[in-house]
């Protein structure tokens, strides 16, 4: 750059420019044009820039369980920052990422007993298959490549999450970056399953279909497979009864690892710190991300079990074990905000607060049945998901009206999935506002086109 050019460097925008930003999984241009900002949050509730108080019905993007701007998390954050606002984890270390991964590994079940760092879900998915393919490699397995995924599965953004995900428009504008990744078949079926509460009674059997792909390509070539307990961003899919239990014992007849992608489900949302607890399932590693800094501060990681750190544990003492990792791994500031959202979850009984919640979150959800353009309704603890009857030729119109319409006209924001409502509250959610937000859900289905 030259002196002429910094001299005419702009350092300040043109006010309300919202044309710099490119906007993910957002339709830009159709935005831009009514945009729906929010200026603050407190609790239940986020605040237009217009100072309306818009409720929220899908905790963020399923992350902020606690709710918005609580005392503790957002003084813990400004202690840590004042104190110490970056450490690196690569050969050194800050006490706040091994307190953190203390509690997690406590909170867990079974022996999973070791927890590694990252900073999202997207990051946790490719995390723990990146672990999968080297344990096998240094368990002497080497031929244990392929990585096993789920139709309607979603396993963030990375090129290892897209690979192994299946939803199709978050793969076709990209291609699948790893070789030799398949897919089980979803387990949604509607004919069986319409209007379920909680996990489905039709559908166990579908995990057999992990046998069909054993026999396809060989035990010897599989080195995980990694499913959602609930599906969610596919547009919550529970699993049905009994599924996991035999997935589970399909995974260790043929020596396959077990990801269980908890992104979504732990930390209350299903009510217990992880699904893998409400299943009865112990998978061999376990993702997540979102709850457990409740939003404030991007934070992931996964959790493994003994066998899996242990058998990296055999070379040279001064040898790096896991050529892996990232600059903001177990950030002092992320970790802070881990151990203050836990504190927080313990204290106000919030995983409790949800199961005992869930029955009458399913009863209001399912209210909702015969409203106008409703095909399809599914619940299962803090969650449900309202499919509606797509306008003919314009897959998405409808949810995407319902999801404008809820937020300009009926102060409630819902989250959609094509033509799929998602409604995912913070686990603070009180029963008047329940009934509040499925009024305003019905509300927003009868003036739907």
């Amino acid at each position: 750059m030259s002196e002429a050019q910094a001299a005419e460097t702009v350092w300040e925008p043109s006010p309300n420019d919202l044309e710099s930003f490119w906007m993910p999984f957002t339709p830009n241009r159709d935005f831009k044009q009514a945009p729906r900002l929010i200026s603050r949050a407190k609790d239940m509730h986020y605040y237009a820039a217009d100072g309306r108080a818009i409720m929220d019905g899908t905790a963020g993007l399923w992350c902020s369980n606690a709710g918005h701007c609580r005392g503790p998390i957002v003084e813990a954050i400004q202690r840590q920052a004042a104190e110490l606002d970056f450490a690196p984890n690569f050969q050194f270390g800050h006490p706040k990422a091994f307190e953190l991964a203390s509690r997690l590994t406590t909170l867990a079940p079974g022996d999973l007993n070791y927890a590694f760092f990252c900073n999202s879900g997207s990051e946790a998915a490719d995390t723990a298959l990146k672990i999968a393919l080297a344990y096998h490699n240094v368990t002497g397995a080497g031929s244990r490549t392929r990585l096993i995924g789920r139709e309607r599965g979603y396993h963030g953004v990375g090129f290892g999450g897209i690979s192994v995900g299946g939803i199709a428009p978050n793969r076709k504008f990209f291609g699948t970056a790893l070789a030799g990744a398949d897919h089980l078949r979803h387990t949604y079926d509607r004919e069986h399953q319409a209007y379920s509460r909680g996990e489905p009674e039709w559908g166990a059997h579908l995990a057999d279909d992990l046998e069909r792909l054993v026999a396809l390509h060989d035990a010897s070539t599989i080195a995980a497979v990694i499913v959602e307990p609930m599906a969610g961003s596919t547009g919550v899919l529970a699993p049905p009864r009994g599924y996991l239990k035999r997935l589970r014992e399909i995974c260790d007849r043929h020596g396959i690892l077990l990801v269980f992608d908890e992104v979504i489900t732990a930390f209350g949302r299903l009510g217990h710190a992880f699904a893998a607890e409400r299943y009865g399932v112990l998978p061999d590693i376990i993702t997540f991300a979102k709850g457990v800094t409740g939003g404030t501060i991007p934070l992931g990681g996964v959790l493994v079990r003994d066998h899996i750190y242990q058998a990296f544990m055999n070379g040279p003492e001064h040898a790096i074990e896991l050529f892996h990792g990232y600059t903001y791994t177990g950030h002092p500031v992320a970790a802070a905000a881990g151990v203050a959202t836990l504190d927080l979850y313990r204290d106000e009984g919030l995983f409790e607060r949800a199961r005992a919640l869930e029955e009458m979150w399913a009863d209001a959800a399912h209210a909702l049945r015969g409203e106008p353009h409703v095909a399809d309704i599914r619940t299962i603890g803090l969650v449900a998901g309202i499919d509606l009857e797509p306008v003919e030729g314009k897959p998405g119109q409808r949810g995407y009206q319902a999801m404008k319409t809820a937020f300009h006209d009926h102060d409630t924001m819902i989250r959609i999935t094509a033509d799929t409502i998602a409604l995912s509250p913070p686990l603070i959610i009180g029963e008047d506002q329940i009934g509040q937000l499925f009024d305003a859900t019905r509300r927003v289905l009868r003036v739907l086109d």
